[in-house]
């Protein structure tokens, strides 16, 4: 028998281009928006991350963390920060990803973010704190199953 493989590789493993994370370096910020992903060059994104909260690059805020670091294993990451829920044009800002939509309610439970320390329920308050506006962009408590049931079929 011989020593030599009879199954030679096409190619050498090493000489196929980098991902475009090890070409480019990091992103300076994740995408939100169309226009933004037009600035960075991108035609689309791999990932998208829906979340309930609001949505900060810094190290505090975990959408920031995850899309960090699924950025530093070369995948390209779009961030769509309190969608209107109720419609799915915010769900189609970005665009179709290529691999999978990650989604998360948030930092702090939607009913928890309803009411105050006393129990008082913020939308009837007589002086509030937070406007009509923010309080309907605030997801009620089955965001997650409403974002899978509902808006997880537009791209089939």
């Amino acid at each position: 028998m011989s020593s030599i493989s009879l199954i030679q590789p096409d190619r050498d493993l090493f000489s196929w281009p980098q991902y475009w994370a090890a070409c480019f370096g990091p992103a300076p910020f994740l995408p939100m928006s169309r226009e933004e992903m037009d600035q960075l060059g991108w035609d689309s994104c791999d990932i998208i991350l829906v979340t309930g909260d609001a949505y900060v690059d810094h190290p505090s805020f975990g959408m920031a963390i995850c899309g960090r670091m699924l950025e530093a294993q070369g995948f390209r990451v779009g961030i769509i920060a309190q969608p209107d829920w109720s419609s799915k044009d915010d769900f189609m800002r970005l665009g179709k990803p290529n691999l999978f939509f990650g989604v998360t309610a948030g930092n702090m439970d939607s009913m928890i973010n309803r009411y105050t320390a006393d129990r008082r329920y913020v939308m009837t308050m007589p002086t509030r704190r937070i406007t009509s506006r923010v309080s309907a962009r605030i997801a009620p408590h089955w965001f997650i199953p409403s974002v899978v049931k509902r808006r997880g079929k537009m791209y089939r």
